[in-house]
């Protein structure tokens, strides 16, 4: 598994590394090759997320991650070389102030979000209640195998 990360924001060596590990586990959990995927992750700040969330989404406040998928349907993916399947974008911050709210600390926060938004690029989203059992189901199982539960 290929993650492009940005330099800025970025969290400290052992979340990425969970990061990589998370994404790796995503993929071969869809039954996806790692070695073929590539995905890209920048961390922005309040701001710039609140732009993009405007601009992409037509939401005017700050979220906590964004995703943007590369293909409507993973089998238009090439069968040849490796593939972006699309780009993630994670506000340190506001992960900060969730896991505040939630009780948690802010390495598991930054990964439950990272997990979340590849299952985005994978296809998954949580519109309807089945949807977000099945995407919910699949976040908590890729965490508990990297070791961040609840």
């Amino acid at each position: 598994m290929n993650i492009i990360f940005s330099e800025e924001r970025m969290p400290g060596q052992a979340v990425v590394d969970k990061m990589i590990e998370a994404g790796k586990l995503c993929v071969l959990e869809e039954g996806m090759n790692p070695e073929t995927i590539v995905v890209s992750v920048t961390f922005v700040d309040e701001e710039e997320i609140h732009a993009l969330n405007k601009q992409y989404r037509g939401v005017d406040r700050v979220t906590d991650v964004l995703s943007f998928p590369q293909f409507d349907d993973l089998n238009d993916l090439p069968e040849e070389g490796e593939v972006c399947i699309g780009d993630v974008v994670i506000c340190p911050e506001q992960a900060l102030l969730q896991a505040d709210d939630f009780g948690h600390s802010p390495e598991r926060e930054l990964l439950y979000l990272f997990v979340h938004s590849m299952f985005h690029l994978l296809g998954y989203d949580h519109m309807e209640e089945d949807d977000k059992t099945e995407m919910r189901g699949k976040e908590e199982l890729i965490m508990s195998k990297i070791g961040i539960e609840r």
